[in-house]
């Protein structure tokens, strides 16, 4: 039996959106861009879309934008948000959690010329919102961070900093990375005051390649490319039909059935932290008050490549922290104040909608197994 714990890294695709992805590929195979009928079936597809992420974030669908992912999606919103405002303040303010695609797009800006201000967690491993609200000032262009830690599952305090900052400062940008946790929280950007709110297809059950970006409706971002002026011009390049017409289908089916969804990322995440408390040498490192598809834990001595490696062997498949790191060392766990043994033995589990019991209690086993041995080699 295969069991497969790395959702957070990327999820397997719902039928719903196979099904979609491949009628639009078999039978809508239209340019969106085209003026015939065909073109016409495709765009569509587009705006059902751009329709099903609307109704989960209670807005306008002309304010959500396809993308190629992700990492298109935060370059977009900080780079274009940064560059439209280049006049008004040169400070930016993130945190040092990040995933990749925030923390160095923010970099780049920083090598440009902008100043960059990182809040980081306070020794408990929590941040305090009153750290963000210190950290910007007039200068403050545009807040980025994260609305859940990719690694730990760290909730961030975004529901008290950004109404807290918008009501001092009403013209700051304030971008949400929302790839962990968009479907998992509630989350409605305008009645919060996020301008920008990034999201990613494959996270959620969707095909690979295909993410979405909201926009704050009548906020004027420059794009970082140019093409053909799809997108209103703000991601242009022709669209990904097939794998658009997937995600919105898996949107849909999540809107559906998130209620059952996230009691299962409850009861499997509370399964697998009792069973964890019998297994010699377990250390937790998620909150308890994480999102609840993510655990992160160690076993201290024990590197994580090399338990990676023997549960692979007994077809578990966990990761060592983000899937962006390619196995280095994690600088955000560090960054989370954990101690450098914890950080080297770290393995995180990401729960998927059809992880069942048996799976957690077969996977328990296999830790059991697997540091039991790896414990007696390490120790000779």
């Amino acid at each position: 039996m295969e069991i497969y714990l790395d959702n957070c890294a990327t999820t397997k695709v719902c039928p719903e959106a196979v099904e979609a992805a491949m009628k639009a590929m078999a039978e809508d195979y239209g340019n969106p861009s085209s003026l015939h009928r065909m073109g016409l079936r495709a765009e569509r597809l587009l705006t059902g879309t751009r329709k099903a992420a609307a109704a989960l974030l209670g807005c306008d669908y002309g304010c959500i934008y396809l993308t190629g992912g992700a990492t298109d999606s935060n370059n977009i919103a900080i780079q274009g948000a940064v560059r439209a405002r280049a006049r008004m303040g040169k400070t930016v303010v993130t945190t040092t959690v990040e995933h990749p695609s925030v923390a160095e797009t923010v970099t780049a800006l920083e090598k440009g010329g902008y100043t960059v201000k990182r809040v980081a967690p306070r020794p408990d491993g929590q941040f305090a919102p009153e750290d963000f609200l210190e950290a910007v000032d007039g200068d403050t262009v545009l807040l980025s961070m994260m609305m859940v830690n990719n690694e730990l599952g760290t909730i961030l305090p975004y529901e008290k900093v950004v109404p807290a900052l918008k009501k001092r400062f009403p013209d700051l940008i304030v971008h949400i990375d929302g790839v962990q946790g968009f479907t998992k929280l509630p989350f409605l950007p305008e009645k919060l005051g996020v301008d920008l709110f990034s999201f990613s297809g494959h996270k959620l059950y969707a095909p690979k390649g295909v993410g979405g970006l909201y926009i704050r409706k009548g906020l004027r971002v420059l794009p970082v490319e140019y093409g053909g002026g799809q997108e209103k011009a703000i991601r242009p390049g022709t669209e990904a039909v097939p794998a658009i017409a997937g995600m919105g289908a898996a949107l849909q089916m999540v809107k559906e059935h998130r209620a059952a969804i996230m009691q299962n990322y409850r009861e499997r995440n509370g399964q697998l932290r009792l069973l964890l408390k019998d297994i010699p040498g377990a250390v937790i490192n998620s909150p308890e008050n994480g999102c609840p598809h993510i655990l992160n834990f160690s076993f201290p001595g024990i590197p994580s490549e090399v338990m990676l490696h023997a549960l692979e062997e007994r077809g578990v498949y966990v990761s060592s922290g983000s899937a962006c790191s390619k196995g280095a060392l994690s600088g955000v766990l560090k960054a989370f104040h954990l101690p450098d043994e914890r950080v080297r033995s770290a393995l995180r589990v990401s729960f998927s909608r059809e992880t069942t019991a048996e799976e957690i209690d077969a996977f328990a086993e296999a830790l059991r197994e697997v540091t039991g041995h790896l414990s007696a080699v390490v120790n000779g």
